[in-house]
């Protein structure tokens, strides 16, 4: 049905704020004719709705797959720190911006006749719409505060980006060993959570893998409670703009007889190198 008819498409977001936890970039979609459906299913704010109330909508929106569509990007809190731990950070706003410009592409290369888009905004709604007016010149963009709660199509992505954020919360597989899951809602002025993130720091190794280690209130709870690190600067003794003749010749690969072993994955999602003093 999708393929046949025009259609508007809805994108909205669960979990920016809270330290624990993924962000979930959600998208729906349906036909201009089906405006209505999406009303009497019951679709409104997600923030407005309690988890019951989001879990039957949600049901429901499955329930009509032949006419209503959703997809949902899961961004997990390791990709949010690394991006804002970078040389030249990634923002918080440019990582949802992609997340959402992907999430369209992908219906829209499957085939749905996407004619409209709504989208709750991430900053300036003007150079938001500006940028996805160039990606989709030919679709009917609107940007606007609050979309969630005026667009019911944007009110469905943000149910599914809500229940699927909850879902991943509630089946999270922790890699540490005896963590308890008594973490409250996951936002920074939680008790609850404040309590967990401060019992549950490494001074060595930091946090667990559902925290967001870029968050200023974890950050002050590894400074207050994990080792310090001082990292030595190397001086360049060389003049400026000189080159070194090495530069001009290509490394010969290193042979060697001895098997290399693979770092650990909790190195690797670190971005942790190996260092030969301290």
């Amino acid at each position: 049905m999708c393929r046949d008819e025009p259609c508007q498409l809805g994108i909205d977001e669960a979990g920016r704020g809270p330290v624990l936890g993924p962000m979930v970039y959600g998208i729906a979609y349906a036909p201009l004719s089906e405006k209505q459906l999406l009303v009497d299913l019951g679709c409104a704010d997600s923030k407005s709705l309690t988890e019951e109330q989001r879990d039957a909508i949600f049901d429901n929106i499955c329930k009509q797959h032949k006419t209503i569509g959703w997809a949902v990007d899961v961004i997990s809190p390791n990709i949010i720190a690394n991006n804002m731990y970078r040389r030249v950070k990634t923002s918080l706003n440019e990582v949802s911006m992609n997340s959402a410009i992907e999430l369209a592409k992908l219906v829209i290369e499957a085939g749905a006749n996407i004619t409209e888009i709504y989208v709750d905004t991430v900053g300036v709604p003007q150079k938001y719409q500006a940028r996805l007016e160039q990606i989709f010149p030919d679709i009917k963009i609107t940007v606007a505060k609050k979309a969630d709660s005026t667009y019911p199509i944007v009110s469905a992505a943000s149910i599914c980006a809500k229940v699927l954020r909850d879902h991943a919360l509630k089946a999270w597989q922790f890699r540490e060993e005896l963590i308890t899951t008594e973490y409250g809602s996951g936002y920074p002025n939680d008790p609850d959570t404040k309590r967990w993130l401060s019992e549950n720091v490494d001074p060595v190794f930091g946090f667990p893998h559902i925290v967001r280690f870029s968050w200023s209130t974890a950050e002050k709870i590894l400074e207050s409670k994990a080792l310090p690190v001082e990292w030595e600067e190397v001086e360049d003794t060389g003049n400026p703009g000189e080159q070194k003749i090495s530069k001009f010749f290509a490394k010969s690969p290193v042979k060697s007889c001895k098997p290399q072993s693979k770092r650990h994955q909790f190195f690797t999602e670190r971005c942790l190198s190996s260092t030969s003093k301290l």
